[in-house]
């Protein structure tokens, strides 16, 4: 698959799982900076009819948090932000997120992010999408170097939700909180079990039938070009550009 095709079917991917009435309601959705794909995936599940509130920390009008993430973090503190989604530059078999670095403390080798809000988040939300495009050994380890984000807690410990799923570049995990472990739910067009086992640096169960993760339908790839690109393109010109082939510049033409 091409770059493009790629991220659509994330995009479906994610989308599907918002909607998972298996899970708990997505009632209001956060999305934070730099996340154009699960955006993407929110504005999708709700043009298909979905009742959900979407709030966009990254959207430069209309922002609903007039004071940043100070008011985000007040509503996941009271239960009222219902999904959320999180990445890390590692992300272990227990689903533990590494925002901080690579190496001895304080992450003397590879240098990440940092860890902002992660570990408010992933406990107070009632649950949480783990992406990450990029699916490798170097990504998807045995044990994180550190802990940003803590996959499961031990007890007595408040928490609210889990990862939901983890999806990257190769395929769909599930994942299991009373296991803390992942199971393989769908393989990317053009990936085997083989391929994702030999690029995964994590254990996790395999079921015996595996299903191939469905990219959008036409009629989904038909929203995503028109009503969603343009609910997006202010805040994510340069993915509209890339994806859609427009941009700011055309919006202002």
């Amino acid at each position: 698959m091409n770059g493009k095709s790629n991220e659509l079917l994330l995009i479906a991917a994610i989308a599907r799982l918002i909607a998972d009435p298996a899970a708990h309601p997505a009632r209001h959705v956060a999305v934070g900076a730099a996340s154009p794909i699960p955006a993407a995936a929110c504005w999708l599940a709700k043009m298909q009819g979905a009742d959900i509130r979407l709030s966009l920390l990254h959207r430069p009008r209309g922002n609903p948090f007039s004071e940043g993430t100070r008011e985000l973090f007040d509503l996941a503190g009271q239960g009222r932000i219902d999904l959320f989604f999180l990445g890390g530059g590692q992300i272990d078999g227990a689903a533990n997120i590494n925002l901080i670095g690579t190496g001895a403390w304080p992450g003397t080798g590879v240098r990440f992010p940092g860890s902002f809000g992660s570990a408010f988040m992933y406990l107070t939300v009632h649950r949480t999408i783990l992406f990450r495009e990029e699916h490798s050994a170097r990504v998807l380890v045995p044990r994180v170097d550190h802990v940003s984000a803590p996959g499961i807690s031990s007890p007595g410990t408040f928490r609210r939700g889990h990862a939901q799923a983890l999806v990257t570049g190769r395929c769909v995990f599930r994942f299991d909180p009373t296991r803390a472990r992942f199971s393989l739910a769908s393989l990317h067009p053009g990936e085997t079990r083989e391929t994702v086992r030999a690029a995964t640096g994590f254990d996790y169960d395999e079921p015996a039938d595996i299903a191939t993760t469905a990219g959008p339908t036409e009629a989904q790839a038909a929203t995503l070009a028109g009503p969603v690109c343009d609910a997006m393109i202010e805040t994510y010109p340069d993915f509209c550009r890339r994806v859609w082939g427009r941009g700011a510049k055309e919006e202002a033409a």
